[in-house]
């Protein structure tokens, strides 16, 4: 059976949803704690357990959804892209919701920001499992899901680069930012359901299970329990995201802070992510020389000793810029292939136990993401209680060395231990993925003939 190539057109199309979820996505992960403790006078760990427990919350949600969307009967549109559409819409506008200061006592703000936070990750679980399970649904040839992982990551971090460059600025438009938070955050919504919009319009869902038989709830455990690979991946990306949203709340301290001018974060954000959105480019050639394996491997390696070497000598605007732009550049090579991986595992899933059960295996893959999100924005908040920070004040030298070694020493243990965990455990090769989608095509042949 020829398997069916993606266009150009697909496959920005895939990538620019992911821009979309990065516009609703990265405000909360780069600025919602600034907001809780700087604005809402949130306490850092009181803000950093809004995330902690929201993000659990969060995770659980993502089973029931993927869940959802594995059992949901495909309509002329599919099974995915309508449920991802429609719950963007809702999404862009708790987005707004959640950077609201409420005129009420900080016990009410705690309270209002763990309500609009918890219904927010709600609908981003509606939105990003149905999404994220597209890019399996789209094809199973092994070099396009390279590539649509190049064009997801690309679009996350075009994403991160915009809303990190223009999101600022536009708050501090306004004198008073208990307005400019919410304005920056609707402008940033608005973008992101356009980016949405075009996913939907311009992506199909080509790939459909081998057996065509419904899938029952002890389908989905069977799919969970039976898939090894899965929960390697799952360790994984806990310590990677956790270290990959830690430096994102971080820098915006650093910079007010450590460096003296919260207004160079956004250059060295254009410098740093801009760098890295144009090196993801090299994700397909580097797979297709070393594997997927040894590319991440080569990644974390980069990463953790450009972030050490950056927390061991004195910070300049210039130093600091020119060792983290490697380090983000190398941890987001990783970052990409880890979508071809999980269209990889849940194919895996199949061919193991019979059942395409797309949705909960992703769901189960962005479980592992929100537990290391939570952890990731508990630990910055907690952080910055035990080292002392206090908001709107010229912070000690204690505090600046904390708030350095939050932001780049926490980061190289974490994926340190990331490497280790792919390098010793995970199996699934290249070989072994396309022997894996010869068996399931013969599969669909064996049904048709039946």
């Amino acid at each position: 059976m020829t398997k069916k190539k993606l266009t150009l057109k697909e496959k920005i199309a895939y990538g620019i949803g992911d821009l979309g979820n990065g516009f609703t996505f990265d405000l909360g992960q780069a600025y919602l704690l600034k907001f809780y403790t700087d604005v809402c006078g949130i306490g850092a760990a009181a803000a950093g357990g809004v995330f902690l427990f929201s993000k659990i919350f969060d995770a659980f949600m993502d089973v029931l959804a993927g869940s959802f969307v594995d059992k949901r009967k495909a309509s002329k549109n599919g099974k995915y892209r309508p449920v991802m559409m429609t719950s963007a819409i809702f999404l862009a506008f708790l987005t707004v919701i959640t950077f609201i200061a409420p005129d009420v006592s900080v016990q009410g703000k705690l309270i209002y920001a763990y309500a609009s936070y918890m219904i927010w990750g709600l609908c981003y679980s509606m939105v990003n499992i149905p999404y994220g399970s597209l890019s399996a649904a789209m094809t199973q040839d092994v070099h396009d899901r390279t590539q649509l992982a190049s064009f997801r990551q690309g679009g996350s971090l075009l994403a991160l680069l915009i809303t990190g460059v223009v999101f600022m600025p536009i708050v501090l438009l306004f004198s008073d930012t208990r307005w400019g938070f919410p304005v920056a955050a609707a402008a940033m919504a608005i973008i992101g359901v356009m980016s949405h919009a075009y996913c939907y319009k311009n992506t199909r869902e080509n790939i459909q299970a081998a057996s065509s038989e419904p899938i029952k709830s002890s389908d989905l455990k069977h799919a969970l329990t039976k898939n090894r690979p899965l929960w390697i991946l799952i360790i994984m990306s806990i310590f990677t995201i956790s270290a990959y949203n830690i430096k994102i709340a971080m820098l915006i301290y650093f910079c007010e802070y450590n460096l003296g001018d919260v207004k160079l974060m956004a250059l060295i954000n254009f410098i740093i992510i801009g760098s890295s959105v144009v090196s993801i480019t090299s994700i397909p050639k580097l797979v297709k020389i070393f594997g997927k394996k040894k590319t991440m491997l080569l990644g974390f390696g980069i990463s953790i000793i450009a972030d050490i070497t950056n927390f061991l000598i004195p910070s300049s605007p210039i130093s600091f810029t020119i060792l983290a732009t490697i380090a983000f550049v190398a941890i987001s090579i990783p970052n990409g292939i880890v979508w071809a991986l999980i269209s990889d595992i849940i194919d895996f899933g199949e061919w193991k136990t019979g059942k395409r059960a797309a949705g909960v295996t992703y769901a189960a893959f962005s479980f592992s993401r929100k537990l290391a999100q939570s952890i990731s924005g508990f630990s910055a908040g907690l952080g910055l209680s035990l080292i002392g920070y206090i908001p709107n004040a010229v912070q000690t030298q204690h505090v600046l060395f904390g708030i350095k070694g939050l932001l780049l020493l926490y980061p190289a243990i974490t994926i340190l231990i990331a490497a280790l965990i792919i390098a010793l455990w995970y199996e699934l090769t290249d070989e072994r993925c396309n022997q894996i989608v010869a068996d399931l095509q013969q599969r669909k042949l064996n049904y048709s003939t039946t």
